[in-house]
C-alpha cells in the first residue's frame, strides 16, 4: 500500500512543474553576539512573494531559477539586497542604519498569529500575548484565548483546568516541544507545573492534529515550546506578588559556554500561606502551598553540518494544602477532627532532542526525541487516600524529505511510549505497564497558492489496546484573496486514566465504583473517538485598518467513552458507553485592529454536548452552552528611550450550567437544575520604563463575581452529602496583583 501511493504521488510531481523553497536565517549583532532576528521583511525584487522570518530569525520562502534578487528589510536596519545564483541555505546578518532622514515601513506582528497556508488549523501565542496577563503558570496562559476554557475543578484543590471543544484536558495532546507532558499521573495538575516565564510560544491546534505526534489526540493538540539559552536573556528576573498574598519568582540566567554550546539555568518557586475564607463556610478559598521548580538546558548549535541539540534536566517538589480553616495536619491527619487534604508531588525530568539538516540538501532532516520522567504524587482528601508512582519513557524518530519537489513532502518514522503505574486508591491497589510501538508516514502537498494537504496514517502495537490504525486527514483551500477554508477528519485512542484524571472525586464522601465489562484497564475499554472539522478564516481591511474573522464548526463522536457518571449524588460510577456520546463546537471569532495600538478581539461559542448515561441522555454538567469573549488591548507608542505603556482588558459571559442530578439528596442539600449566568472582567496595566525593566499591575475577576455556596455539607465534612465538585464560578473574588520584569540581554 507504502509502494503504491509513493508511486501515485511521484507521477503527481511529474505532472506539476518544479518548485522548491529558498531557506536561511537573519541575524543581528546584539551586545557583542549574534541573535536571531524575528520579524524581517524577505521578498524577491519585482514580485509579490515574500514572508517574515518567524521567532528564531528562520525563513522560507518560493524559490525558481528566474528570481535572483532578494531584499531583506527591517526597521532601523540597512535594506540589503542579495544576488542568489542557487539554491542554497542563507545566513545574514542585518547592519543597523545610520540614515536619520530615511522612510521605514513598520510591520506590527499579532499577539495571538494564525497562518493562511496551513493544513491544520493551528494560531500561535506568542510571548507578546502571554504577556497580557500574569502567566504564573501554563493553566493560566489561556485567560485571553477564546478556544480554549478555564474553570476550577473543584472547591478544594483550587487546580485550574482547560477545555478545547468543550473536551476535558485529557483529550487533548499537551506537549513541552513536541514531546507529550501532561499526561498520566501529571493529568490533573501537570499544567501549573509548567511556568509561563519558560514558555517562547504555544501553538494550538483544533482537531486531532498530526499522526507525528501520537495517536492519543481527539480534540487537539498544545504544544508549548520553551525559550532557548542562545536566544533568551542572558539575566531574566519576574517578581509576582497578589493580593491574596501569592509570592512567586522566576529568575533565568543564560551562558554562552563554548562556540557551540550554550546552557540555561531557570528557577521557579511560588508560595501561598495565608488562610482566606470569604464566604464564612469554614473551608479555605484557596489551598497553601510551596513549590519549587528548576530546570537546567542546554544547547548545541552547529550550523555547518546543520546539527541542534537540547538536553533539559528538571526538578519539580510542589505541596498543597487545603480542607477547612482550623485543620492541622499533624493532629488532624487521619481524624474526624477536621476535614484536611494535603497533595505531595515530586517529579524529575531528562529529556533530550536532535536535528540534524542536511547542508546541502536542506530538505532532509533527522529528528530524534527521548524523555523519561519519574512522578511521584502522595495525597489525603479527608479520609481518603490517593497515591500513585508513574514512570515513563518517550521516544520518537522524524524523518523528513521531499518527492522530486518542495510542494510533495514526506514525514516518516517510529515512536516508542513505556508507562509504568503504582496507585493506591484507599485500600486497593492498582498496578499496570503500558507500552507501545508505532510507525507513521505523512504526507504533505502544497501548491504555495490555492491548496495544502496533509493525510497520514500511523500503526501502533500497544500491549493493552491491540494493534490499531490511527488515520488523519486536513485540508486547506484558499477559494479568494485572504481566506483559507479547511477541512479535518480523523480519529484518536487512548486508556483512559480515571482516577489520575479525576482527582476531584475524592473531595467528597461520593463511593467510587467501576463497572466492570472486562477491559485491560481498570476492566473498561479504551476510548475511541473521530473527530471532524470545519473551519474559515477571512482577512480583511476595513477603514484602511487590518482584521479578520474565523468560522469553526467542530463535531466529536464517540465509538467508546468511559463514562464518568456524577448523577447519583451519592456515588462516582465509571463505565463504558453504551449509546451516543458526542461534542458540537461553533465558535465565531472577530480580530480587528481599530487605530494604531489598539486591537479588539470578540467571540461567541456554542456547546452542543450530550452523553448517554445509565439515567439517560443528557448534557454534560458544568458547561455552558453559551459563551461571549473580549478582550481589548492598546500600546502606546515606543519612545526612543523605549518606555511604554499597554493597557489590557477580557471580558467573559457564560450561560447557564447543567448541574449534575441531585433529587436523591434531603432538600437541605439538594441544588437547582442550573446555575446562574455569570461574568468576569480581568485588567491588566504594564508600564515600560526601558527594555530592561517593566511593571505591571493588574485585577482578576475585579467585579468581584463569587460563587457563594460552592460545597454542599460543608458543616458536615464527613457527613453522607458532603460534596465540592459543584463549581461553576469563582469563590474568592476579586484579587489584585503587581509585579516587575527586568532584563539583560
Amino acid at each position: 500500500m507504502k509502494k503504491y501511493l509513493i508511486f501515485n504521488f511521484m507521477i503527481l510531481s511529474l505532472v506539476l512543474s518544479a518548485q522548491d523553497q529558498l531557506k536561511g536565517i537573519v541575524t543581528e549583532f546584539s551586545t557583542g553576539k549574534e541573535m536571531p532576528l524575528p520579524g524581517a521583511n524577505i521578498y524577491w525584487l519585482g514580485s509579490t512573494i515574500g514572508t517574515i522570518t518567524s521567532e528564531d530569525g528562520t525563513f522560507a520562502l518560493p524559490y525558481k531559477f528566474s528570481y535572483n534578487k532578494l531584499v531583506i528589510s527591517y526597521v532601523g536596519f540597512k535594506t540589503d539586497t542579495l544576488t542568489i545564483n542557487d539554491n542554497k541555505y542563507i545566513t545574514h546578518v542585518m547592519q543597523v542604519s545610520d540614515e536619520l532622514d530615511a522612510v521605514e515601513l513598520k510591520i506590527r506582528q499579532q499577539a495571538t498569529q494564525k497562518s493562511y497556508l496551513k493544513a491544520t488549523n493551528t494560531f500561535t501565542v506568542t510571548s507578546a500575548e502571554l504577556l497580557k496577563a500574569a502567566c504564573c503558570n501554563l493553566a493560566e496562559s489561556f485567560e485571553t484565548n477564546p478556544s480554549i476554557d478555564v474553570n476550577f475543578a473543584d472547591a478544594v484543590s483550587g487546580t485550574k483546568q482547560i477545555k478545547m471543544l468543550g473536551l476535558n484536558s485529557p483529550y487533548i495532546l499537551i506537549a513541552t516541544e513536541n514531546i507529550p507532558t501532561i499526561r498520566g499521573a501529571s493529568q490533573a495538575y501537570g499544567l501549573s507545573f509548567i511556568p509561563g516565564t519558560w514558555v517562547e510560544s504555544i501553538q494550538i491546534t483544533k482537531g486531532t492534529g498530526s499522526v507525528v505526534n501520537g495517536f492519543e489526540s481527539i480534540a487537539g493538540q498544545i504544544n508549548a515550546e520553551l525559550v532557548k539559552p542562545t536566544t533568551d536573556d542572558t539575566l531574566f528576573v519576574n517578581l509576582y506578588g497578589a493580593s491574596s498574598e501569592r509570592i512567586e519568582l522566576n529568575t533565568h540566567v543564560n551562558t554562552k559556554v563554548t562556540d557551540k554550546w550554550s546552557t540555561g539555568l531557570y528557577l521557579h518557586g511560588n508560595t501561598h500561606q495565608q488562610k482566606h475564607d470569604v464566604n464564612d463556610d469554614g473551608f479555605l478559598d484557596m489551598p497553601m502551598y510551596n513549590q519549587i521548580n528548576v530546570m537546567n538546558r542546554w544547547q548545541y548549535t552547529n550550523l555547518e553540518k546543520g546539527l541542534v541539540s537540547f538536553i533539559n534536566l528538571r526538578y519539580l517538589n510542589d505541596e498543597k494544602q487545603g480542607g477547612q480553616l482550623n485543620f492541622n495536619p499533624e493532629t488532624d491527619k487521619g481524624t474526624t477532627n477536621f476535614w484536611g487534604s494535603e497533595i505531595q508531588t515530586e517529579r524529575f525530568e531528562i529529556s533530550t532532542k536532535l536535528g540534524y539538516v542536511d547542508p546541502e540538501l536542506p530538505y532532509k532532516s533527522l529528528g530524534f526525541q527521548t524523555s523519561f520522567s519519574h512522578h511521584n504524587q502522595d495525597s489525603y482528601f479527608g479520609l481518603n487516600q490517593y497515591d500513585i508512582q508513574h514512570n515513563s519513557f518517550y521516544s520518537n524518530l522524524v524523518y523528513n524529505t521531499i518527492i522530486s519537489d518542495s510542494r510533495h513532502k514526506v514525514k516518516t518514522g517510529l515512536s516508542f511510549t513505556y508507562d509504568h503505574y503504582d496507585e493506591v486508591v484507599n485500600t486497593d491497589l492498582y498496578e499496570r505497564t503500558e507500552n507501545s510501538i508505532g510507525g507513521f508516514f505523512e504526507y504533505a502537498y502544497d501548491n504555495l497558492d490555492k491548496l495544502t494537504l496533509t493525510a497520514g496514517v500511523r500503526v501502533d502495537q500497544h500491549n493493552r489496546l491491540g494493534l490499531f490504525l490511527t488515520p488523519r486527514l486536513h485540508v486547506r483551500y484558499t477559494p479568494w484573496e485572504k481566506s483559507a477554508l479547511r477541512f479535518s477528519v480523523g480519529r484518536g485512542k487512548r486508556s483512559a486514566n480515571i482516577f489520575a484524571e479525576n482527582q476531584n472525586m475524592f473531595s467528597s464522601s461520593r463511593q467510587i465504583n467501576i463497572l466492570n465489562s472486562g477491559g485491560k484497564v481498570y476492566g473498561l475499554d479504551p476510548e475511541i473517538a473521530w473527530n471532524y472539522g470545519l473551519s474559515f478564516l477571512q482577512g480583511f481591511n476595513l477603514f484602511d485598518r487590518k482584521g479578520d474573522i474565523t468560522l469553526d464548526f467542530y463535531k466529536t463522536d464517540f465509538q467508546n467513552q468511559v463514562v464518568v457518571d456524577w448523577e447519583n449524588p451519592y456515588e462516582v460510577n465509571f463505565y463504558n458507553l453504551d449509546g451516543e456520546s458526542y461534542a458540537n463546537s461553533f465558535q465565531v471569532e472577530l480580530n480587528y485592529n481599530v487605530f494604531e495600538g489598539f486591537d479588539l478581539r470578540t467571540a461567541y461559542k456554542y456547546y452542543d454536548i450530550k452523553t448517554e448515561y445509565n439515567s439517560g441522555k443528557l448534557e454534560k454538567p458544568l458547561i455552558p452552552k453559551h459563551r461571549l469573549f473580549a478582550n481589548t488591548s492598546y500600546e502606546t507608542e515606543m519612545s526612543k528611550e523605549g518606555s511604554q505603556w499597554k493597557f489590557d482588558a477580557t471580558f467573559n459571559w457564560l450561560s447557564a450550567q447543567r448541574f449534575s442530578s441531585t433529587t436523591l439528596s434531603p432538600l437541605a442539600y439538594q441544588l437547582p437544575e442550573e446555575t446562574p449566568t455569570l461574568s468576569t472582567v480581568n485588567l491588566q496595566v504594564t508600564k515600560v520604563f526601558s527594555p530592561k525593566f517593566e511593571v505591571y499591575l493588574g485585577g482578576e475577576n475585579v467585579t468581584n463575581v463569587r460563587q457563594d455556596d460552592p460545597i454542599i455539607s460543608a458543616d458536615n465534612p464527613f457527613g453522607s452529602n458532603f460534596d465540592s465538585n459543584f463549581v461553576y464560578g469563582p469563590i474568592f473574588g476579586s484579587m489584585y496583583y503587581a509585579g516587575l520584569r527586568f532584563r539583560i540581554k
